[in-house]
């Protein structure tokens, strides 16, 4: 939401009636939550439910909320930000949120958390291919990245912009580190994004989750937790692949913003995340949720098994972000 759409917004709830201290007590904004990603729908209605407090749906991917918040420094719009945790670390490197331990901090895992609090994760993810096997029409479900350069998969590849949103950015990391890579060297990864550009790739900027179900792109880099829910909450034939030669899992993370203009109720918004009900809506959404013991098993079964899950690996998420503005510049130069 830029500032605009954000003015009217809140002249939107003047008009009803409602004064400005009502809208700044009704209202938190939160950059990157977008209903149909991670059931972030779910989790908005609750909160609302819970603490009274509106947070209107935001479409933005992780790279589009950091230059939100970088254009807005000196006037911020938003209150709280979700987002991948290498942008979450490269967005308290560069001052644009403040330090916030919510309640149940002490259950964040160390590594999962900012030392101070200026950003935590509040779940995982594991990435593989989401594939509509209706939508294949009778060609097999790849198993491997080297498949998805196959000719019979032209036009049907879909992966988000890498060098914009964090899921694209995850899926470089995972497929360079599967195909011989480092974080300092991702030459594999530009050399298969390059390759593959023969394949007619379709690279949306935000979640696509509606496109798969669709059968508009076939096959979509994405996590487990968005096929998970594809297949046993929509009901649609969609099938969870982690690629034969390995890929990685990563957090998602949550952070105060700098300045926020609703400071209390962003912290309302954050402590409601990590809390029991929080935790169970995303581990009802078929994510990892951040504190231990919140994944039902009936969630847990529906998971692959963890012989599967041994492929996925994780890595060091400071310097994956470090490596980050090095790789999309070299991305938009040498692939787009």
């Amino acid at each position: 939401m830029n500032l605009g759409l954000s003015r009217l917004l809140r002249a939107g709830l003047l008009a009803l009636g409602l004064g400005a201290s009502a809208v700044q007590a009704q209202t938190a904004i939160c950059y990157n939550c977008p209903p149909e990603w991670a059931d972030w729908g779910t989790q908005l209605r609750a909160i609302k439910e819970k603490t009274g407090i509106t947070v209107p749906a935001d479409n933005k991917n992780s790279g589009q909320s950091l230059a939100s918040l970088a254009a807005e420094k000196a006037n911020p719009v938003a209150d709280v930000v979700y987002y991948g945790v290498s942008f979450g670390i490269q967005a308290a490197q560069d001052g644009l949120v403040t330090a916030y331990q919510p309640r149940l901090w002490d259950e964040i895992p160390e590594g999962l958390k900012d030392p101070e609090g200026k950003w935590f994760a509040i779940h995982s993810g594991t990435l593989g291919f989401m594939v509509n096997v209706d939508a294949l029409r009778g060609k097999p479900v790849p198993r491997s990245w080297a498949d998805l350069q196959k000719p019979e998969y032209r036009g049907m590849v879909g992966y988000l912009d890498p060098a914009s949103a964090f899921v694209g950015y995850v899926g470089a990391v995972a497929l360079n580190r599967a195909l011989g890579g480092t974080l300092d060297d991702f030459g594999p990864a530009i050399k298969w994004f390059s390759e593959m550009k023969k394949n007619q790739p379709i690279v949306p900027k935000q979640t696509a989750y509606a496109r798969v179900l669709s059968g508009e792109i076939p096959i979509l880099v994405d996590y487990d937790f968005n096929a998970y829910r594809a297949r046993y909450k929509d009901q649609a034939n969609v099938e969870f692949v982690i690629p034969a030669e390995g890929t990685i899992s990563v957090p998602y993370v949550m952070s105060l913003v700098a300045g926020a203009p609703r400071p209390e109720q962003g912290r309302q918004v954050l402590d409601f995340v990590l809390s029991d009900e929080g935790q169970a809506i995303w581990a009802n959404a078929y994510l990892r949720p951040v504190r231990a013991g919140a994944m039902s098993e009936e969630a847990r079964q529906r998971f692959l098994p963890d012989a599967e899950y041994a492929r996925a690996g994780t890595v060091d998420y400071g310097h994956m972000a470090r490596a980050q503005r090095g790789f999309s510049e070299r991305y938009n130069k040498e692939v787009n």
